[in-house]
């Protein structure tokens, strides 16, 4: 029997008699496991002279990572996004709407709390929202209505504080085949949960959120022979979402008349622009400018929205077209732009805190006034946008007056240091790292850290390493490639280990999962990994000393307690077992090859009825064809 763990790229191998559990292996069968000045500060413009007609649902559709010149009210030729279209076409479209951060938590709290980041909280994913800063949930929740979120993707786990004031926050994210914890579901599963609840029974006014993560990197299959590329995969995903969407649409049914509809996306991505791959990084509008559009109940049709605006401008533009009371927010509602009415300037902030918190890099501040925009950090930049929108010709040195008023601004928003610890447990990073988010720990801590327009080349390479673009060869060449320009960069290590080891080539796997676990890398998987390695050579006792550095790493993970419960048994320490692998299905009762293990080690310590119930367990949560029953079934027949 095989065990396996959770990390997507690579495969386990079995080590003479054992077979050990990899966080970074997937096979036939264990879980792969392994408030500063100016918040709420900014003026609401008066409501247009004809107060429009309350809305009594809203129904809030997020799609991640979908830059807007990839839709087809944007301009985009090739899109297929005909929900999307028909939303802007039946009502509103913002023109220019920029997300408040290039990540997925902190941009979706924007959006649901109405204030920048500096405000609720959530400066990367992995750091929860503020518990004491109210979300869109919390005040339809207190205003009667039922709430209910489906969301796709990790970082968005409860945990991270966004489920406040859902009745429902489904953020259930399945198993593979094999048991492996999976990061992401597919939207179509997100919709028909969404779906479900649409029909059950609820109260008289609904705010329904559905989170779609298909956009996100991989783009479909990159390792699939004859690959399409990258785009048309983006595309594809694009359009998945957008389908999804419109089922949701077509669920609401006779309340559809009486809901708000909206739909934007949380942040962009990048494909080469200003040399980075993916999103995070920058604060350019590859992936700052998102698609909005909204139709419903007070929303005219057929209206494009020139000026710009803010994904902190979603909330109170709710709150204000359903007739509530306004929340303390830094936005502002857009009801008055229905009606064609100009939208006074403001400045719009946005920031990027991930090349801090992933590689000790500076972070970024940016904000936006009018035609320019200017970008705080080690090295400033300001465009003209009326002339540069593709902020190619940085005009820092021509307008130093500007630049200082500008910086000024920036400064009431954040200092240059969030101020935010990244305190993440290693499961949360582990997980997050997998999904790309998280590139490793912080490693340079001084006061002068370098300015990421001057490491993006790395940041890059690592970028198409997480997201799949690379394989095989190329893979090993790139994190090669990695490591040459970052010798220390634990997750270029922790991944080149893996390449190496799917190689069945431990000799060359073995210093990279040394020097991983040597960084400090807050993950088991190269502890995990340098365990396959010294089975495989039959060194128990090396492999005992990895699993031992894995359990420091993360000292709860019942994937090392699994590993370390397998190890026990094939030294024939039966007691150690049992209780390792107690401890592991505890944790997680879905890790089957434990389960069959403590079966094993139950019916060597003479409990009979003990692993005949282990092993009953198993045959009930395997699938009716997996492969594994038989194997359990010899077991219980040996059992009687």
């Amino acid at each position: 029997m095989r065990a396996n763990v959770d990390h997507e790229a690579h495969e386990g191998h079995e080590i003479g008699k054992a077979t050990w559990v990899s966080s970074t292996s997937c096979l036939s069968w264990l879980t792969c496991l392994v408030f500063l000045a100016g918040c709420g500060s900014n003026t609401v413009p008066s409501a247009p002279a004809t107060k429009p007609a309350a809305a009594r649902n809203v129904l809030l559709i997020t799609i991640d990572t979908l830059r807007a010149d990839h839709v087809g009210v944007y301009g985009y030729a090739s899109a297929r996004t005909p929900v999307m279209d028909a939303v802007a076409r039946g009502g509103v479209r913002f023109e220019k709407a920029w997300a408040a951060a290039p990540i997925t938590l902190t941009s979706h709290a924007s959006l649901l709390t109405g204030r920048y980041p500096p405000g609720h909280g959530a400066r990367h994913n992995g750091i929860p929202v503020s518990s004491t800063v109210p979300t869109l949930a919390t005040a339809l929740k207190s205003a009667g209505f039922s709430t209910a979120a489906f969301v796709s993707a990790f970082p968005l786990d409860k945990r991270f504080g966004l489920q406040r004031g859902f009745d429902v926050y489904d953020d259930e994210l399945p198993r593979a085949a094999d048991g492996r914890h999976l990061n992401e579901r597919p939207g179509a599963e997100t919709a028909s949960r969404a779906l479900a609840w649409l029909r059950a029974p609820r109260g008289d006014r609904f705010f329904l959120w559905v989170h779609l993560f298909d956009p996100h990197a991989p783009y479909g299959d990159p390792s699939a022979q004859n690959a399409r590329p990258a785009l048309q995969r983006y595309d594809d995903e694009i359009a998945t979402a957008d389908r999804e969407a419109g089922r949701v649409m077509a669920g609401l049914g006779d309340a559809a008349a009486s809901t708000l509809v909206v739909i934007a996306a949380d942040h962009g991505e990048a494909f080469g622009e200003h040399g980075e791959m993916g999103h995070s990084i920058f604060v350019y509008d590859t992936t700052l400018h998102v698609p909005m559009v909204m139709q419903g109940p007070g929303v005219p049709k057929g209206v494009a929205v020139k000026g710009d605006v803010s994904l902190v401008d979603v909330a109170p533009t709710i709150t204000a077209l359903l007739g509530l009371q306004q929340m303390d927010v830094d936005g502002r509602t857009l009801v008055s732009a229905f009606d064609r009415h100009p939208l006074d300037t403001r400045p719009i902030y946005a920031e990027s805190f991930a090349p801090l918190f992933d590689f000790g890099w500076a972070g970024l501040r940016a904000v936006r006034d009018g035609a320019w925009k200017y970008i705080a950090a080690p090295k400033p930049e300001l465009y003209d946008l009326s002339a540069d929108w593709m902020e190619a010709s940085n005009r820092v040195a021509d307008d130093p007056q500007r630049v200082a008023r500008l910086e000024t601004v920036v400064g009431r928003w954040s200092g240059a240091e969030p101020g935010t610890a990244q305190s993440s447990s290693p499961e949360v990073l582990s997980r997050l790292q997998s999904l790309g988010y998280i590139s490793g720990p912080r490693r340079d801590r001084s006061s002068a850290r370098p300015d990421p327009k001057d490491r993006i080349a790395l940041a890059s390479r690592l970028a198409m390493v997480t997201s799949g673009e690379v394989q095989g060869d190329a893979l090993v060449f790139t994190l090669e490639a990695i490591l040459r320009d970052d010798p220390l960069n634990p997750q270029a290590h922790l991944r080149l280990g893996y390449a190496e080891l799917a190689r069945d080539r431990c000799p060359r796997a073995e210093p990279h999962f040394r020097a991983a676990i040597k960084s400090g890398l807050p993950s088991a998987d190269a502890g995990l990994g340098l365990a396959q390695c010294r089975g495989k050579a039959g060194d128990l006792k090396g492999a005992g000393d990895a699993l031992a550095a894995a359990r420091h790493a993360e000292p709860e993970s019942p994937v090392v307690a699994a590993n370390i419960g397998l190890l026990s048994l094939q030294q024939k320490r039966i007691p150690a077992a049992i209780v390792e692998l107690r401890k592991a299905l505890s944790a997680d009762p879905q890790l089957h090859e434990a389960r069959f293990a403590l079966a094993r080690a139950l019916a060597i310590a003479g409990d009979r009825a003990g692993a005949t119930a282990e092993a009953q367990s198993l045959l009930e949560r395997l699938a009716p064809d997996a492969p594994e029953r038989q194997e359990v079934q010899r077991l219980l027949a040996a059992l009687k």
